[in-house]
């Protein structure tokens, strides 16, 4: 019987170390989903990203946050790329970031007529964030 009770109380000691441990882990993981490394400083762009910048600027700046976090009228796109996904759910990749950008997304407006140029500079640009 005291054998038993020894095994009981081992099992629930290891219980409680591995439910703490648990929550620990947990709450790594939730406080550090977001915690990733700071965009590449403005001065710090070449050519193709600075162009970008002024392209994101010009046409997805007064709905999207690209160096904070936060929403305005859409997600912020700090670490887009830096993220498995994207905030739709789809892959974060060159492929499906330029399809939203063309053919838009849920609310945000298609930009068919955007210059190749200008798509593949935002393109390079978002990369840095």
């Amino acid at each position: 019987m005291a054998a038993a009770l020894r095994r009981l109380s081992g099992c629930v000691a290891f219980s409680m170390l591995s439910g703490v441990a648990s929550l620990f882990a947990a709450v790594a993981l939730i406080g550090g989903c977001r915690h990733l490394p700071p965009p590449t400083p403005l001065d710090q762009l070449n050519a193709e990203q600075t162009h970008g910048h002024a392209v994101f600027q010009a046409r997805c700046g007064q709905c999207h946050r690209d160096r904070e976090e936060g929403s305005l009228h859409g997600p912020s796109l700090l670490g887009v790329y830096k993220l498995q996904y994207l905030p739709s759910g789809a892959p974060a990749n060159d492929e499906r970031v330029t399809s939203t950008v063309l053919h838009g997304h849920g609310l945000m407006p298609a930009q068919p007529n955007i210059d190749p140029q200008d798509l593949d500079d935002l393109v390079a640009y978002l990369h840095t964030l």
